[in-house]
């Protein structure tokens, strides 16, 4: 039986068909995107603080409504403005015909995505937010579609081509809206200050969970931390090192401040004949690298890898209270 021909028999490159293709989309979204930066220097820009302070003062939440590939799109905005702190879930517009329009409270905000603004899907949603006073905030390429007529605040992006050759696929539309909806997200978030600590509990798993936790919450304390006072015989230190299996034994003084480490590192840089017999003083690194209990295990894994060290003391107050080793954070998820 004959060996199937390889997909390629040429590695891609610059002149490759298929990358020229990726490029022309990655240009043309790019300037849709482009478009929308200069739009908000002018005439989004209004309309953009008043969407932005409509929803932050909402009594209720956000519903995001759409269908088609604005529908997606309005997904993933009422899922990123869920995640940093705005209250948003999404209604398809086709179903709140059928019944979803119970889910919208008169407490509610209604932003409604549409690059034409001439669905008749919509029409249903205009009338209800009309009948209820709930107010509507329309994101559309056309200020004088019916959607943007009906609305109380009009987010008009600046028409843009399609990175489809024929303009037909929405490609840089979309594009535009999920910026347009991330713009938003974050301008709420910044409005409101919000923290990584307020992030953390609504991102409580996989790996970005792991890394809003803390310091306090991946250490090891107690008996666990390797320590010895200034003064002790390095025989005794290399015990303290061995026994505790951190790779390292934290130096503290008279007061248990920390005043300095002796890391695996330290021993191949002193090794000398009588190395066993001096004390820790002699060895020691001063002024170690330390985290407090709320260090978020990110900035941990920041320090470790930019410093090219695998261990950090805890410390409250200058004494050690704790300890993390890489291995800690890999078992976490972070790393």
């Amino acid at each position: 039986m004959a060996k199937p021909k390889p997909l390629m028999t040429k590695s891609s490159g610059p002149d490759d068909g298929a990358v020229q293709s990726a490029l022309r989309t990655l240009d043309a979204e790019a300037s849709g995107v482009a478009a929308l930066s200069a739009a908000l220097k002018s005439d989004l820009g209004a309309p953009f603080t008043a969407a932005s302070e409509l929803i932050g003062k909402a009594k209720g939440r956000l519903i995001v409504t759409g269908l088609g590939k604005s529908g997606h799109m309005g997904r993933k905005i009422a899922a990123t403005l869920a995640s940093t702190g705005t209250p948003a879930f999404f209604v398809h517009a086709a179903e709140a015909g059928h019944g979803d329009l119970g889910m919208i409270t008169t407490d509610d905000v209604i932003m409604a995505l549409s690059w034409s603004g001439e669905q008749p899907e919509m029409r249903n949603l205009i009338a209800y937010a009309a009948r209820f006073g709930i107010p509507l905030i329309a994101m559309t390429a056309d200020k004088d579609s019916t959607l943007s007529k009906a609305a109380d605040v009009q987010l008009t992006l600046p028409k843009a081509r399609e990175a489809c050759p024929h303009n037909l696929a929405p490609t840089t539309s979309t594009l535009m809206q999920a910026a347009i909806g991330d713009a938003i997200a974050i301008a709420l978030l910044e409005g409101r200050g919000f923290t990584a600590t307020d992030f953390s509990v609504l991102h409580p798993g996989g790996k970005l969970g792991a890394l809003l936790k803390y310091a306090r919450d991946l250490m090891h304390g107690g008996d666990a931390l390797p320590l010895k006072p200034l003064g002790t015989k390095m025989s005794d230190a290399l015990v303290e090192m061995t026994s505790k299996g951190f790779g390292c034994v934290g130096i503290v003084d008279r007061h248990d401040h920390l005043v300095g480490i002796i890391t695996d590192g330290d021993l191949r840089r002193h090794m000398r004949p009588d190395l066993l017999t001096v004390t820790v003083d002699e060895i020691m690194t001063r002024t170690p690298k330390t985290i407090s209990r709320d260090t978020l295990a990110g900035e941990v894994l920041e320090l470790l890898n930019a410093s090219k060290i695998t261990t950090l003391i805890v410390t409250d107050a200058k004494k050690p209270v704790g300890i993390i080793h890489l291995h800690d954070l890999l078992r976490a998820g972070v790393a």
